[in-house]
Order: C-alpha cells, then structure tokens, then sequence
C-alpha cells in the first residue's frame, strides 16, 4: 500500500531525498501542474510518496550522467549551480528588468571571489581591483562586482542595455523613489476610474472563471492532459470557440476598441488601444520627475510593466509571433486566457518589486565605482568617456589601470539585442545602433557571419587591451560551436590558458535541452 503524504510532508521528505530545499509551494506546483495526482480534498490535499519517488527518480535520473553523454565528459558539473534555486539566481537587481541571453550570478561570482577549489586553483580578482565587461548586456558583471567590493566598467552598443546596467547599481534615495511611484500610481488610478477598462476587465474574469471551472478543473485537468487521456489541442480549440461568443458580447457592450488606428511602430502593433493610452499617460507623468536617477528607475518599472502586457499569448511573450487581442487556450496555464486590458495591475507589482530588489541590494552593495558606457567596444576610449560622466574613476583607471574582463560576447546570429526591447526604444526615443551589433541575428551563421564575428570580438580584445595591466586575466563565455575563439584569442595576440565547460541548467523559455558552454580564460602571451 502506497504511503501518502501531506504537501508540509511531502516538501520534508522530498528535502532529506534530493539534499537541498523543497518547499511546500513546490510541491502544490507539482500537483497544479499535473505532475504529481492530488488525492484528498476538502483542505487534507495528500499525494503519493511512491509517485513523488517516480518524479523525482525520473528527474533525477543520471542528469548529469545524460547531459555527459550527449555533450561530452569534460563537462565540468561543478559549475552548473544547480543547488540554486530561481530565486537565488535572480537575487535583488538582478531580476529588475528581462533580459535574454544573460548569465546567472552566482558563475561571475565564481571568477570575481576570493575563494579556490579544485577547478579554480588561484584568485584572479581582488576588492579594490577594476574589471571591465566590454558586452556589459544586462550589468550582471558591474552588480556582482560592486558586491565584493570590485569596481566595474561596463560598455554596450545598446543604450537601453546600458540603461538596464546603470539603474542596477546606481545609489537611490528610496523614500524618493517610493513618493514618485505612489504619485504616479494615485494619477493612473484617477484616469482610470473615468474609463470603463476596469470594470470590463472584471466582468471578463467572472466569465472566464466559471467557464475554465467547468471545463478545465485544477489540478484534476492538467493531470489528464499529462496522463494523456485528454487530447490538449482539440479540445482547448474547442472550448477556445465555444468562449468567444462571451468575449464578443463583453467587448461590444463596454465598447472597448482593440486595435490601434496605425501598425507603424512596435507599439502600435503589439499593445491594445487601452494599454497603448494607459502607457503614454505614465510616461508623461515620469516627465515630471526632477531627479535623473528616480526618473531612470521609474522608466525601468513602465518598460517591464510594457513588456508584461503586450498583446500575445503567456507562451510567447518571450518570442512573438502574432498579437492576439481575443481569448485564447493557453497551454501554459490549461485554461482560456486573456491578453491584457490594463497596465495597473503589472505597474502595481514591478514597482513594489522594484523596491523591495533596491533596498536589498543596497545591505549588500560595498562603497566602490561602478557604470555602465554606451559605445563600441571596438573603439571605444574607455578613460575618455568615463571622465564625462565620472571623472574620479576615470583618474583611478589610468592610475591603476584594468585587471581584467570578465564577460559574455553575444553568439553568431543568436539574438538581436536590440529588438528584444524594441518597445523601450519606440517608448523612450533611445537611438537605435543595430548596425554596430557584433554577430547579429540577421546576418545568420554562415561562413561570412562568422569571419565577420571573428573579427569583431579581436578587435574588442585589442582595443581592451590598451587599458588592462600587463599580467591581465579575461574571461570570455561563450557556446564556441564553430570553434571560433581559437581563432579570436591568436588574433588578439592573447593565448587561452584553460577553458571551463559548464553545463546551463538555468535557461529561459522553451528550450531546456541539454546545453553547455565554455569559459575561456585568455592571458597574455
């Protein structure tokens, strides 16, 4: 007889069975999600230790014996951080705005402490030391440096990158922050209760929750659907019409206009008219703001509230196809979705987020300069431009100059790192520069592609190079599928000394296939 356990049980023993921390809401996640079967009701919810033990085995089972398999035995586990869970690895700032492509903490930290093992046999980084992220990208290098005392430079083609990064680590006075963000939301409130989005919206959910309480009940639904007793895609496209003859009817009644007059830009394609006006209403109250940094950190709040709220199903928000302005069967949740019809609730959420990551980072944060540069790393005078906008550090850097790199170059023809936040440069009038892109999506894979990207990253390194001290330690991340950076390092005159290849276990969206990438340390020759 199968022994059955209560969820608080359950997320014990699972905890003591797999060595590290499993909480009672990954457990009721297990059940939500029809991975494991309820049994009981009436507030006794149990599930099966025997079926926690198949879960968990499967899961289990050999991960790193499998991804060895299929990527190669030098894959060194060690670094694969899977101890953390989610929530370490988007500690504090980390996790203030989206962003592809980036890497998880805890690997910049690995190369930037003071601490050895059995992989990392010497400190190459101490506090009081500079180190320079050329692909700046999110500013994950400039945070985790500030926190061990390291100062930082950051560079990056991007400026909404360059934005992100800056208002990562910049000082904030937070009870100024907090009166602007209650000013804001007070206002949108305001201009809200004179439109009928609200109220529509509401009546919407009461529909939508007796309808998906019918027909796709938790967590009984999803378990079927993963036991395949239900066939997912026809019957979600069933009940998917059988709903928007509501839909319809709700829309007409409260005359809610779906689409905008124009399809120019991003965001006249990607967002409801109703978003669109709340959108423009907060940027205008932003503008009121005196204070550079409050007004910055307050636009990274709207630019992900936007990006939460663009007119797309909950499975793509992350690679767009169409914009869906109907309900819609989502096979994320098991249940007939909405798109968005207001920013309130999101603006709401980031900004108290927001908050909460600041006054978090700001225990944990030491005394020492950090910023972020836009420009090319090709050619970039890095002295130059920090005496712009820091001239102290600037004075620091050429006194004791740069003790190296640690970064992660963009991949050949992977992500166009501009379009990602297409809707904060069409938001904030930032001046696009995707002609400068290094390896960009649009240019593809091919052998030209990568000739181009060869010589794109050397010339970052030369260029690095004139303000790195002699003995310099970089650290280049990369997928080197084409065995490129061989190649890189010889025309930057630099020499790999070692090279670290870590399974990513910590990847975003759809593709969780078994996946590695190196870390080249180059020195020089």
């Amino acid at each position: 007889m199968t022994e059955l356990l209560s969820i608080k049980e359950a997320s014990q023993w699972a905890s003591e069975y797999l060595g590290k921390k499993v909480t009672t809401s990954n457990i009721s996640y297990l059940i939500q999600y029809g991975r494991i079967k309820k049994i009981g009701d009436n507030g006794s919810t149990l599930v099966s230790k025997n079926e926690l033990i198949e879960y968990y085995n499967k899961l289990k089972k050999s991960r790193e014996k499998e991804w060895k398999k299929q990527l190669g035995e030098d894959l060194n586990w060690a670094l694969s951080f899977e101890q953390y869970k989610e929530s370490e690895t988007t500690k504090h700032v980390h996790r203030l705005h989206p962003y592809k492509g980036k890497f998880i903490p805890q690997l910049v930290e690995y190369f930037l402490d003071s601490h050895t093992d059995n992989f990392k046999r010497e400190v190459y980084f101490k506090p009081g030391d500079i180190v320079y992220d050329p692909f700046s990208g999110s500013g994950t290098t400039l945070v985790q440096a500030c926190e061990l005392g390291i100062h930082a430079i950051g560079n990056d083609v991007s400026a909404f990158n360059a934005l992100i990064g800056n208002c990562k680590v910049a000082k904030y006075n937070l009870q100024e922050v907090q009166i602007e963000i209650n000013r804001i939301t007070k206002a949108l409130k305001a201009y809200l209760s004179i439109h009928k989005t609200l109220e529509f919206e509401e009546q919407l959910l009461k529909e939508l929750n007796a309808f998906n309480n019918q027909y796709f009940p938790v967590p009984e639904y999803k378990y079927k659907v993963k036991q395949k007793l239900i066939n997912e895609k026809n019957y979600g496209t069933q009940k998917e019409k059988e709903f928007l003859p509501i839909y319809h009817k709700l829309i007409s009644e409260y005359n809610i206009k779906l689409h905008q007059d124009k399809n120019i830009t991003f965001l006249d394609k990607w967002f409801i008219q109703p978003i669109r006006d709340e959108i423009e209403f907060v940027v205008n109250e932003i503008q009121k703001i005196k204070n550079t940094d409050t007004k910055n950190i307050i636009s990274i709040i709207l630019s992900r509230t936007v990006r939460s709220c663009r007119a797309t199903t909950h499975s793509d928000l992350a690679t767009l196809i169409e914009p869906v302005t109907s309900t819609y069967y989502c096979s994320k949740h098991g249940k007939i979705c909405k798109p968005l019809f207001s920013i309130l609730k999101w603006w709401e959420f980031y900004s108290k987020d927001t908050v909460k990551r600041l006054a978090q980072f700001d225990k944990l944060r030491k005394d020492t300069f950090q910023v972020c540069l836009t420009g090319d790393s090709r050619t970039i005078d890095l002295i130059g431009e920090l005496k712009k906008v820091n001239p102290e550090f600037a004075r620091l850097v050429e006194k004791q100059k740069i003790r190296g790199i640690f970064t992660s170059p963009p991949y050949v023809g992977l992500i166009d790192y501009h379009e990602q936040h297409a809707y904060a440069y069409d938001l904030f009038g930032f001046e696009r520069k995707d002609e400068l892109e290094i390896g960009p999506l649009y240019k593809g894979q091919g052998k030209e592609a990568r000739q181009s990207y060869v010589e794109g990253i050397s010339q970052v390194l030369i260029n690095s190079k004139k303000f790195l001290v002699e003995d310099y330690d970089v650290f280049l991340v990369a997928n080197d599928k084409y065995n490129l950076y061989p190649i890189i390092a010889e025309k930057a005159d630099m020499q790999i000394v070692n090279q670290y290849k870590r399974p990513v276990l910590n990847r975003t969206e759809k593709d969780k296939g078994a996946y590695s990438e190196i870390i080249f340390h180059l020195k020089n020759i």
